[in-house]
């Protein structure tokens, strides 16, 4: 008598359907707690809806930005330390769109691993969930998707798509900018997430592990320190905008930093003079430049070095402007000022970073 072959199942080929259901009960409440006007953040359909009309809006400009959190991720897989993960992902796309006056309206996230951990996944979704809670943001929706062969068992990747609106008229920057406008800066809370390829070569070749006390802040690991979520600023940006009205122009410091990322948003014939000095650099930003001897122009256009959002404001209202942001938790300096550009060096250094223990 031959035997028969077992039939083979979408289980025995790697994907576990019964572990996506777990992983959707669990993440409900945590999605429901996002809601806001236009969105009731339930999940399960087959897309996400938003009314523009109960949120509040007469003639609105819609904003989209799409990012992932890049290398970051694998620190986060070897740690085991997920929570963070999913702020820096609604961190990296919502800063985008505050900084062309927008404010988010929803967002969706994207999750691919080899094999899914539906408790795992539920922490990174958690901190979605809170990331989308800070910026007022709702999430109504997502993808999780199950890939073995394509990813390993215990790797993944996830990517985050936000959408907001301005009224017509109000979007950033003002077509206003010009010299003598003040430059500030507000503090970040890490590396955020950018420059983690060159972060984890420093962190081979230094020999120091990531459950090892971190070098720059012994009281946690250096895994853990590393993984310090982007600062989300939409509230304050929001805040600074509406009610002061001196609000010209903002700029993301992301990949690029301050040099590839201030011109962004200055007109052509415009740049910026930066006082270094004044900068408020982490401690991590000088581990890593010690450790790796990394230059300051490397790590000027790398990282954030201490300023993860750039303000240019009108000068008169200087004081008002860093008040309103103080008083939204804002660590707040000012960096220097719009100035006319000669050449296509239209970031200009002034002094040296604070890279002293």
């Amino acid at each position: 008598m031959t035997d028969q072959k077992t039939g083979l199942t979408y289980s025995s080929a790697g994907v576990d359907i019964d572990a996506g259901n777990r992983l959707v009960d669990l993440i409900k409440p945590l999605v429901r707690a996002t809601a806001r006007a236009g969105a009731d953040a339930e999940i399960g359909g087959f897309g996400g809806l938003f009314d523009l009309k109960a949120a509040g809006f007469k003639d609105p400009i819609l904003v989209a930005a799409t990012d992932g959190v890049g290398t970051k991720v694998k620190i986060a897989i070897e740690t085991g330390i997920h929570g963070g993960i999913g702020i820096d992902l609604v961190a990296m796309s919502v800063n985008d769109l505050v900084v062309q006056g927008a404010e988010p309206l929803f967002f969706l996230d994207y999750f691919a691993c080899g094999k899914l951990d539906p408790e795992a996944t539920a922490s990174i979704v958690a901190g979605v969930a809170e990331g989308c809670r800070e910026s007022g943001c709702a999430l109504i929706g997502g993808e999780t998707a199950e890939m073995p062969g394509l990813y390993k068992d215990g790797d993944y990747d996830l990517a985050g798509f936000a959408v907001g609106a301005a009224e017509r008229g109000t979007l950033l920057p003002h077509k206003d900018i010009g010299p003598g406008d003040a430059v500030i800066g507000l503090a970040s809370s890490g590396v955020h997430s950018n420059g983690f390829s060159l972060v984890r070569k420093v962190v081979e070749t230094s020999g120091v592990t990531f459950d090892a006390p971190a070098p720059f802040a012994p009281v946690m690991t250096l895994g853990g320190a590393l993984l310090a979520p982007t600062k989300l600023y939409v509230k304050s940006c929001l805040a600074a905008i509406r009610q002061t009205g001196a609000v010209k122009g903002l700029a993301h410091i992301t990949g690029g930093g301050f040099t590839d990322n201030i011109p962004r948003v200055l007109p052509k014939h415009l740049g910026v003079r930066i006082n270094l000095a004044a900068v408020p650099v982490l401690p991590v930003f000088k581990w890593l430049a010690a450790e790796g001897n990394i230059a300051e122009l490397e790590l000027l256009r790398t990282f954030n070095c201490g300023i993860g959002m750039i303000a240019i404001v009108k000068r008169e209202q200087l004081v008002e402007v860093m008040d309103v942001f103080a008083q939204n938790g804002e660590r707040v300096v000012d960096l220097g000022e719009v100035v006319a550009a000669s050449s296509d060096e239209r970031v200009i250094y002034d002094g040296h970073l604070n890279l002293a223990d």
